[in-house]
């Protein structure tokens, strides 16, 4: 029977995603939860002590008056060797790995595999996952590397700008990316599957390809502040703080970033993600266990007898 720290880790290899705060470098969170795991999987209780057979001096009361001989019984006792107070934790290492990754600026789900679930994280971003973010810009400025973090290189004004202009800007933004998707996408859009796939929004580029939005909504207009429903493939937190200094172009002005936060990356939402106080073994193997149920729910929801369904079913 295997060691309850063996059947910890096996539990533990899978996909699950937790929330990183603004701030905070991606390799100090996995490393973060790396040591965390480790200290539950090496907390399980060790198996019993192996025994062994020790000759032992009887007691002089035991032995005859008078008699030189050395008496000895057999003993079995404990054989300390591999107890964890000699041989140290059993596991010294675990293998996290990193989804698609956020710069230190950015916030929200981070995606992440333990052992080898790593390569299901592979298999996840070549499918072409879209990823939903919040931005907030602020008009009115612009800076060398499109966020509020750099240097400041011009001031403009934004009094003529409106609710109704903006959103026309990111009317056409987004047609232009539609257009850009089927480009790459390299389908046929006057055969009917294509079409289908079209109006589901399940078209996606074949092979590699820029970043590309799928999505671009207005969520919340205050001037000079205002916030951006994306949803995107490829994209890098550069590409999204770009996507704001031209929206301030369009307008005839400028704009920053102030905020990046990603909602959803593929079928990990934020409502899912664990927060600091949740990175420890147990709610961990509770996050697989959720996600291996919801991709088992939406596989049987979605699969036909008979019809091909095409999904990553060994994303686990």
């Amino acid at each position: 029977m295997a060691r309850a720290s063996v059947r910890v880790f096996h539990k533990l290899e899978g996909l699950f995603s937790i929330y990183k705060p603004p701030g905070v470098h991606w390799k100090l969170v996995r490393d973060t939860i790396e040591t965390n795991l480790l200290k539950g999987i090496n907390a399980a209780p060790p198996p019993a002590p192996r025994q062994r057979v020790q000759f032992l001096a009887e007691p002089t009361s035991v032995v005859a008056e008078g008699s030189n001989e050395l008496t000895l019984s057999a003993a079995s006792v404990p054989a300390l060797a591999h107890h964890p107070l000699v041989s140290g934790p059993e596991f010294l290492h675990i293998g996290v790995g990193v989804g698609h990754r956020l710069d230190v600026f950015s916030s929200g789900v981070l995606v992440l595999g333990v052992g080898q679930s790593n390569k299901a994280l592979t298999d996840l971003y070549r499918s072409h996952v879209t990823r939903d973010y919040t931005l907030e810009g602020e008009l009115g400025m612009a800076t060398d590397n499109f966020s509020h973090t750099g240097r400041l290189i011009e001031r403009t004004t934004y009094d003529h700008i409106t609710r109704d202009k903006l959103e026309r800007v990111l009317a056409m933004m987004q047609g232009s990316n539609q257009k850009a998707l089927l480009t790459y996408s390299k389908v046929d859009m006057s055969t009917q599957g294509a079409y289908e796939l079209a109006v589901k929004g399940e078209l996606r580029p074949d092979g590699k390809s820029p970043p590309i939005m799928t999505g671009l909504r207005l969520l919340h207009f205050q001037p000079p502040h205002f916030t951006l429903e994306v949803q995107c493939l490829n994209e890098t937190q550069r590409y999204l703080c770009r996507i704001l200094h031209e929206v301030g172009l369009e307008l005839r002005s400028t704009a920053v970033c102030k905020g990046v936060r990603r909602t959803r990356d593929g079928p990990f939402t934020i409502q899912h993600a664990l927060t600091h106080q949740h990175w420890t073994s147990t709610d961990v193997i509770q996050a697989i266990r959720q996600y291996r149920s919801s991709r088992k729910a939406s596989k049987a929801k979605h699969t036909q007898p008979g019809k091909d369904t095409g999904t990553t079913d060994h994303l686990c």
